[in-house]
């Protein structure tokens, strides 16, 4: 299976692509997509556009996004909330059903710890895709973010399976 996490943002949107096949995670891709133009609607459209180009590079069969993250700035927090809409919206216009997890979900599954640092999250997506290079920490936010849904799918088809057998 391949899953794609998105890190949403209007300034720079981290992605990242793993392929999961049981227990083995392997990396396949890692980037971030910068959208341009000065108008919210502008950044929006090229936002759209550059996720849809990778989307149809890498064609995944599953994909999560991180939820956003609510601070002091209120003005701030909308406009990432329009930007995480559109990135909700790619992975939908292909058919595929978008995960989301909260920040603290992420590391809690990818560290073990809910309130991890940046850097404890990177050192192990590192050790989970041995060799992997990140493109940019959004990028690498991006990954933890697939490896948290990837972890999240088998649990849930293993469930699933038990109750299909009892």
């Amino acid at each position: 299976m391949r899953v794609m996490g998105i890190d949403p943002g209007l300034v720079n949107c981290g992605w990242g692509v793993i392929d999961v096949d049981g227990p083995r995670q392997r990396h396949v891709g890692n980037g971030t997509v910068r959208p341009e133009g000065r108008a919210m609607a502008d950044r929006l459209l090229s936002l759209h556009g550059l996720l849809t180009e990778v989307l149809a590079r890498f064609a995944p069969d599953a994909c999560a996004v991180e939820q956003t993250f609510v601070n002091r700035d209120g003005a701030g927090t909308l406009k990432l909330g329009q930007a995480r809409g559109v990135v909700m919206l790619v992975p939908a216009q292909a058919g595929i059903v978008v995960g989301e997890y909260a920040p603290n979900a992420v590391k809690k599954t990818v560290v073990g710890v809910g309130h991890a640092d940046k850097g404890q999250v990177q050192h192990m997506v590192r050790m989970q895709l041995p060799g992997v290079d990140f493109h940019s920490a959004d990028a690498a936010d991006a990954l933890a973010i697939a490896l948290c849904h990837a972890v999240h799918l088998q649990t849930n088809g293993r469930l699933a399976a038990a109750v299909a057998r009892a």
